[in-house]
């Protein structure tokens, strides 16, 4: 099927894509929505505005649209409003997006595809955390930690690049802490540099980090592709 991908940068919506490839789907085009802050319960906000170099690097066109508040309706109706975008222009069948444990934002995506006829592809679903974050890694796919909010998360992963080594600290520190291994609950959120589908890795030339002695943020300040890698 020819689909569009809910894209905000992160692990989930990028390994999405890479396994909507694998099943034989074709992506036409990426749909990002800006919220208004990063109190959104539906989307992804940090360095969300840093795709564009992705769907470069990708050679897939971005459809963008900036929401002017965090309600979910609001949040929904400009989805929808990017998704029949998407129907016109690239006459796309489906919507794929990285869900993974959360219901609300399942059912809050298919209830969309379904007013415009189309139809909602969830590769992650239900797959195992550390399973998932395996694959992820041996997929050879590089993303750093651009926020943590949680206990037992500290402002040493900010800006860090997850290797497999990391993988039982994190397994250690989820079990003890009770987080979220794949962050799916708010945990962490994180930003793709290089995965095998990207023509170019993105090269980050200057960030800001941001802590509060609970939760932080790495801010990508500059970054642009490495036509040298």
């Amino acid at each position: 099927m020819k689909l569009a991908s809910l894209f905000s940068g992160g692990k989930d919506s990028t390994y999405a894509i890479y396994s909507a490839q694998k099943q034989g789907h074709e992506i036409s085009c990426l749909l990002s929505v800006f919220p208004k802050s990063d109190e959104s319960h539906l989307l992804h906000h940090p360095n969300i505005r840093w795709t564009r170099l992705q769907s470069e690097s990708m050679c897939i066109p971005q459809l963008t649209i900036t929401t002017d508040s965090d309600d979910t309706d609001v949040e929904l109706f400009a989805l929808e409003t990017l998704l029949q975008n998407a129907k016109d222009q690239f006459g796309i069948e489906g919507l794929v997006h990285g869900g993974i444990k959360s219901n609300f934002q399942k059912d809050k995506f298919q209830t969309i595809c379904s007013k415009l006829n189309l139809i909602a592809v969830t590769p992650l679903w239900n797959t195992d955390p550390e399973q998932y974050l395996g694959d992820l890694l041996n997929s050879k796919f590089d993303f750093v930690m651009t926020t943590v909010s949680s206990d037992g998360l500290d402002d040493s992963w900010l800006g860090k690049i997850i290797s497999k080594s990391d993988l039982d600290t994190l397994k250690h520190l989820s079990n003890k802490f009770g987080f979220n291994l794949n962050f799916e609950g708010g945990e962490a959120e994180t930003f793709v540099i290089n995965c095998p589908f990207f023509s170019n890795p993105i090269k980050i030339n200057k960030f800001e980090k941001n802590w509060d002695g609970y939760r932080g943020r790495f801010e990508i300040v500059d970054a642009e592709l490495n036509y040298n890698a």
